[in-house]
């Protein structure tokens, strides 16, 4: 699997994705039913590690690489994949660099990545596989029908969640004006939330694998999860404290869907405190939905007032009171959340 956090892997990744020359010339060395060993950057470091074979200093094309893939020793491109820089190189890293793999090829290929900070390819003509390591991490190639199939799942998925997140929060903001939020509540938009953004995650981890062949998954997911992350932010500064973000991610998927641990995660009133329908928003989320207020007046206004329902009782003089508020932008204040009184009113009587 590939490690979503590692930009390295990711990057080399996006190297030989559908659509690249790089790719090109992989796939001709598999239906040659060959095997290659390749290694992406000519800097010193990689020559430190390199003996015997020949410069060769040509234009890379795929053609080329397939041509050479034909004898035993390593390849090596320049950084950009551009030209080739030498062939039937013998590699030398050290023996004692640990490796989990058992193939030749292989656990060369794993001890260079782990010596050289580089992409090493190595194909495997037994598995007819592509397989990346990049430092410590190893990422087996899959094919473009396996990553859409999975990805179009996915989608159907994030496009469920999606729906939840936003009826739910179209609730959150009704009950926020009328000073009723629970505990369940706030889960309730933070659960699909929180999915919507570690599928979407998982989905650009496979484009970066498609490249040119998931461009519309790619529009699509975008679509989906737009808005998503900064909504959840301010979720969470509303009612949870600053660490909240970070131990709401986490939680494992099961846990996400699981009211009990993500209350005690984020550490809410448990849902059976005789508190938690008093549960008060800071205002964050529905300040930052008026065009005109900007982020520093939205956190000077909870600094001074501490919540949602003391904002919104605030006369114009006591707004004024706040450093950088002045008459007009306090009349755009209490006109603004008049709008979402009565916004919410039409809601819940339409």
């Amino acid at each position: 699997m590939v490690d979503r956090g590692s930009q390295p892997l990711n990057e080399a990744l996006a190297m030989i994705a559908p659509g690249t020359a790089l790719r090109e010339g992989l796939d001709r060395i598999l239906q040659a039913k060959h095997g290659a060993l390749i290694i992406v950057g000519d800097d010193p470091a990689v020559l430190s590690v390199c003996t015997g074979g020949f410069l060769l200093d040509a234009e890379y094309s795929p053609q080329r690489l397939s041509e050479l893939a034909k004898m035993d020793g390593a390849i090596i491109l320049a950084t950009d994949a551009s030209r080739i820089a030498r062939a039937n190189v013998h590699l030398v890293p050290k023996a004692s660099i640990a490796t989990s793999e058992t193939g030749t090829r292989h656990r060369t290929a794993e001890r260079v990545a782990r010596t050289v900070d580089v992409p090493v390819i190595a194909v495997s003509e037994a598995m007819a596989t592509i397989a990346v390591y990049r430092h410590d991490s190893k990422h087996t190639s899959q094919s473009s029908g396996w990553l859409i199939d999975r990805s179009s799942q996915a989608l159907a998925t994030l496009q469920r969640f999606r729906v939840r997140f936003d009826d739910a929060l179209s609730s959150l903001s009704r009950l926020e004006i009328e000073d009723a939020v629970s505990v369940k509540d706030v889960v309730s938009v933070l659960q699909p939330g929180e999915m919507v953004r570690r599928i979407a995650t998982e989905i650009e981890g496979h484009l970066v694998e498609l490249g040119s062949d998931g461009r519309l998954i790619h529009l699509q997911t975008e679509e989906l999860s737009a808005g998503v992350g900064e909504t959840l932010t301010l979720v969470l500064r509303d009612y949870a404290d600053a660490l909240a973000p970070e131990h709401l991610r986490s939680l494992t998927h099961d846990a996400v869907m699981d009211l009990p641990q993500v209350v005690a995660a984020l550490n809410l009133p448990a849902p059976n405190d005789q508190l938690h329908d008093e549960l008060a928003a800071r205002g964050y989320r529905l300040l930052h939905r008026l065009p005109q207020l900007s982020g520093v007046l939205v956190d000077r206004l909870v600094d001074r007032f501490g919540s949602l329902p003391e904002i919104m009782s605030a006369s114009a003089a006591e707004l004024e009171s706040v450093e950088g508020i002045g008459a007009a932008t306090a009349r755009v204040v209490r006109d603004g959340l008049a709008r979402l009184v009565e916004a919410s009113i039409f809601e819940r009587y339409e």
